[in-house]
């Protein structure tokens, strides 16, 4: 099963259905996505509880009445990673949505993979 889609779609239809929070499983490699998504402002905020199975609360963030998570599409796979240079990434739906990456120098958006000149796999696209 693919984790991180997982987590994004539960992020999405949270949204849909006007919830606050979504709960899931939690490990380093989403707390990392969602570090990105709180900076880039898709989520308010999420919290970490450990335990015997470490969960993560994610709170949903909304613009006006609509959820600012709006749709994603996972590029890279389990059966097939998907993998880019620096000069093959463009901006994704003009600018109004983002991809993520996962490089040598941690997960990163679109924008901050061109600015620190790394390339690495094409996780999703989120807009």
């Amino acid at each position: 099963m693919d984790q991180i889609a997982n987590m994004l779609i539960a992020i999405k239809n949270g949204g849909l259905v006007k919830k606050t929070t979504v709960t899931l499983p939690a490990s380093k490699l989403k707390s990392a996505i969602l570090e990105l998504l709180k900076q880039e402002g898709y989520v308010k905020t999420y919290i970490v509880s450990e335990g015997v199975k470490p969960t993560v609360e994610v709170v949903i963030a909304y613009k006006k009445d609509t959820p600012r998570i709006q749709g994603v599409a996972r590029v890279s796979k389990q059966s097939k990673r998907v993998y880019t240079g620096v000069k093959d990434i463009k901006p994704f739906k003009y600018g109004h949505g983002m991809t993520v990456l996962s490089t040598p120098k941690g997960i990163l958006s679109d924008k901050q993979a061109r600015k620190e000149q790394v390339g690495g796999e094409l996780l999703f696209t989120i807009w």
